[in-house]
């Protein structure tokens, strides 16, 4: 099956403190806004027109996930395969000025995807002066969803996506697209939700900046740093003030020979003996990794 998901959009995250969260944005991860209305905010790491939006909310909740196609024509045949992958179309109305063309639809889960065109970008706006870490550009999150295998061929139907690997109770499972990134989404199996969205940052004293500057905020870290066994990428994880968990992550293996690809299953999942199959340094997951959970506003 044709790609039709390339990589990770954007994110929506409803916010009941527009100001803290744009706060520990700035500050601390280092975006910048690029939008500021009555009901959204907009900020991006880079010269894209946005990545993080902000609604000006009543609750802390995500309101929807961003997958990027690369051509109209690509979102249209999305659009088209809805239906048959039990999922239901909100609106074909791009919910951002900065996008061409998109189609959002929700799961019988309770998930609220965007397909959409690329968001507009400034190719030689992409550095900007900031206190914070300063990140390269959004590279993936991990939703929650009650039934994994569903949601894996939902998104595999509709816009191309595949395994890359999962577990063998489909505890957490991650999904490629056409930019071949080991995942550009990662599954967990639990009440609906957001686990985390990712940042990548260019190098391992990101995240000495980034211990200091969440010091300085009363803030620490919640897991890292670390490398992850899927993806081979370096991590550190915080909480910020709506309660979303950001990831600051390095960059993630590639999967360029698919013809000889198989999707790895992890089979043990004992602990502590299976806690190198998730971090290759050995520091297994706190438990409030493991358990954490961000709400997805209810979808009608």
């Amino acid at each position: 099956m044709t790609f039709l998901v390339h990589a990770i959009g954007h994110i929506e995250i409803n916010t009941v403190d527009v100001a803290a969260v744009v706060k520990d944005a700035t500050e601390i991860l280092g975006l910048h806004v690029t939008h500021q209305g009555l009901d959204q905010t907009w900020l991006s790491s880079n010269g894209r027109a946005a990545e993080l939006v902000l609604h000006h909310a009543s609750e802390n909740s995500t309101h929807s996930i961003g997958l990027e196609a690369l051509t109209i024509e690509a979102v249209r045949e999305a659009a088209k395969r809805v239906d048959s992958a039990g999922c239901r179309i909100e609106t074909t109305k791009p919910s951002l000025a900065c996008i061409a063309e998109a189609v959002t639809f929700t799961t019988p889960e309770g998930l609220r995807f965007e397909i959409h065109t690329p968001i507009k970008d400034q190719l030689y706006g992409r550095r900007r002066a900031t206190t914070g870490v300063g990140p390269n550009r959004m590279d993936h999150l991990n939703l929650i969803s009650p039934d994994p295998a569903a949601t894996r061929m939902q998104l595999e139907r509709i816009g191309g996506m595949r395994l890359s690997e999962r577990m063998v109770n489909d505890g957490l499972s991650w999904m490629y697209g056409g930019n071949r990134q080991h995942h550009i989404l990662g599954v967990v199996k639990g009440i609906v939700g957001l686990h985390h969205y990712s940042f990548e940052v260019s190098d391992f004293t990101s995240y000495l900046k980034l211990g200091d500057l969440l010091d300085q905020a009363d803030k620490q870290m919640l897991w890292g740093p670390g490398r992850h066994r899927p993806g081979d990428n370096t991590y550190a994880y915080y909480t910020d003030a709506s309660g979303a968990m950001v990831e600051c992550s390095g960059a993630m293996a590639l999967i360029a020979d698919e013809a000889g690809f198989t999707p790895n299953v992890i089979t043990n999942l004992a602990r502590p003996g299976n806690v190198r199959s998730m971090n290759v340094w050995g520091t297994p997951a706190p438990l409030e990794w493991r358990e954490h959970h961000f709400p997805f506003a209810k979808v009608g």
